[in-house]
């Protein structure tokens, strides 16, 4: 597909998500995230009280990878695509005042949103940066830890953004993300929809691949644990995009996962 193509559905849809979160129309209403079965219910009652509703409702994740990066005071933390902020937010809270945790996104109604979280939040150590998630702009050795919550799969050159994560990363630092993952063989039908791409979906990895390319960018202790498969019922929400598509054929060949990988010492 057209990387600019790519790049500029995912913009918009999130645009329009982050104006919908604002304004509590559409599914973005309730406090829970938007009405996506990829996006429900993925954070509890203790976290969701630890973040302004306005993030909750920003939260566009498949996962909750600060519940599982295991991240220590002092640490320095970056998020990739942090849309709303609600990791960034939880992740400053966990590194504490000695920490950092940085936000980075290319959508500047996104980004709104995550400086009205952050000033709502009452948190010092946050700062959110505009930019591409192929080009971090960060220094080369200078985060402890990467997290990102079902962003990767909608990058068109997955092999950059790894490549740059392990750029910035310390030696040592590890990667601890979410993301939709692919097992088995997926119709054509669904690679090809620009909206399904958007949606979390076309572009994901099979664990194979995404095990693979982490490897060539240079990590090791690389694992993937499912968090969540997406049955019959999930997939339904996503055939509005490919109704030839049988939703049997799609059933149990997406999930999220929780990925992990070392930057070597």
């Amino acid at each position: 597909m057209n990387e600019h193509a790519i790049k500029e559905l995912v913009r918009s849809k999130y645009a329009q998500a982050a104006t919908r979160a604002s304004t509590g129309s559409g599914c973005c209403s309730s406090a829970q995230s938007c009405c996506d079965p990829i996006t429900a219910d993925l954070y509890g009652k203790e976290e969701a009280g630890e973040v302004p509703e306005l993030a909750l409702r920003a939260s566009l994740g498949c996962g909750n990878p600060t519940a599982l990066a295991e991240l220590k005071p002092g640490e320095t933390v970056l998020d990739l695509g942090s849309g709303g902020g609600i990791d960034v937010l939880l992740s400053a809270r966990r590194v504490g005042p000695t920490g950092k945790a940085y936000g980075l996104d290319m959508t500047d109604e996104m980004l709104a949103v995550a400086q009205a979280n952050k000033a709502r939040s009452g948190l010092a150590n946050v700062e959110f940066l505009k930019g591409d998630i192929e080009q971090i702009p960060l220094p080369d050795a200078s985060v402890d830890v990467i997290v990102s919550n079902c962003v990767i799969n909608l990058a068109a050159d997955k092999d950059r953004v790894l490549r740059e994560a392990f750029r910035v990363l310390k030696p040592g630092g590890r990667f601890a993300v979410s993301d939709v993952v692919v097992r088995g063989e997926v119709p054509p039908a669904v690679r090809r929809s620009l909206e399904l791409w958007a949606g979390c979906v076309a572009g994901a990895l099979s664990d194979r691949e995404y095990e693979d390319k982490l490897a060539r960018a240079g990590f090791t202790g690389i694992a993937i644990e499912p968090t969540r498969v997406y049955g019959r019922d999930d997939v339904e929400a996503f055939r509005a995009a490919v109704p030839d598509v049988d939703a049997d054929a799609i059933a149990g060949k997406f999930m999220s996962a929780f990925v992990r990988a070392v930057k070597p010492a």
